[in-house]
């Protein structure tokens, strides 16, 4: 037995598995589209064992590009909690035979409380397809799943199924990037989309400023002081000119052309990379990236400086990851 041929052909057969059902995708998936697009509650999936898994999959897909939507065992439903399904629900419901008893036996009371069902099933004969507003074929060819009784192929065309209506409804619904980092305020992509440049930068006293005539010595007290290795350099007038970091002078120290007497205006990188206070601070992170910095000025409309930030206050953050 070849084990990488084993897995390189199943891992063909699902994606021809995914493939067969793209071409078999009609107007029910439209259908299906508008059902929980117009749904006036929330979108209740149900399944039973591994597709009850996939189920589960589809419900926090659902829920996170901004459908509300939760996950129902079958199982648990017939024995009480059918009570959170309400009339104005829609269930999407798959099973891969159509017959599942736990998932048959909630029919009736979806019915009563006319609550419609989106059916994702493998047979289109069922008692689940004849009891639903929608049907989504999901079948698989014959022949491509062990024993053509452990769920592969049908569990992955179930998903995909589940996740092309969950893009299909983000892109009804004009559902942007910031809509879904308000879900995941927590993770990496909240942190990415939510923080802006001015909820890390340093301000008022903490931004190291010298003016373009200062003397070395004032240069490096206040790159001292304000311990982010460096110190912007203004104009009389307060605008932006220049910035002058660790870097600049160890540079100058080891070509031996730095004194005492030079001023800031002779030693700073003029017309520094800037940023303002309200771009995200994922910005920030990509500029300094793409510039190779690790700190960057925040300027107002006037290019008068009104924040510092540094790439160590944005790893702390979480941004960077």
């Amino acid at each position: 037995m070849d084990i990488l041929e084993t897995i390189r052909q199943e891992l063909r057969r699902e994606a021809q598995s995914i493939e067969a059902a793209a071409q078999k995708v009609s107007e029910s998936a439209a259908q299906a589209v508008e059902l929980i697009y117009n749904c006036p509650g929330k979108i209740v999936v149900t399944g039973m064992g591994k597709t009850g898994i996939i189920g589960r999959k589809i419900a926090a897909t659902l829920a996170s590009t901004g459908t509300t939507a939760i996950y129902l065992h079958p199982a648990e439903g017939i024995h009480g909690d059918l009570g959170m399904v309400q009339t104005g629900d829609v269930v999407i419901a798959i099973s891969y035979s159509g017959n599942t008893s736990e998932v048959i036996q909630i029919i009736p009371y979806l019915h009563f409380h006319k609550i419609p069902i989106i059916a994702i099933t493998g047979n289109l004969d069922s008692q689940l397809a004849n009891s639903a507003e929608v049907v989504l074929d999901g079948s698989v060819p014959a022949g491509f799943e062990p024993f053509g009784l452990v769920p592969t192929c049908s569990t992955t065309v179930a998903l995909a199924l589940g996740d092309a209506l969950a893009v299909a409804l983000l892109k009804k619904r004009d559902f942007r990037e910031e809509d879904f980092a308000r879900f995941h305020p927590g993770g990496t992509i909240g942190r990415k989309l939510l923080l802006k440049t001015s909820d890390l930068m340093h301000t008022g006293s903490a931004i190291p400023l010298v003016n373009a005539q200062a003397g070395l010595d004032l240069v490096v007290l206040e790159m001292t002081g304000k311990k982010l290795g460096c110190t912007c350099v203004t104009e009389d007038n307060g605008v932006l000119c220049g910035i002058v970091t660790d870097g600049d002078l160890r540079r100058l120290i080891s070509r031996g052309i730095i004194g005492l007497q030079q001023t800031a205006r002779e030693i700073m990188t003029p017309a520094p990379a800037t940023i303002q206070a309200n771009a995200l601070a994922v910005d920030a992170l990509n500029l300094m990236e793409d510039k190779k910095i690790t700190v960057l000025p925040v300027v107002d409309l006037q290019k008068i400086p009104t924040g510092i930030i540094h790439m160590h206050d944005l790893i702390q953050a979480g941004v960077v990851g």
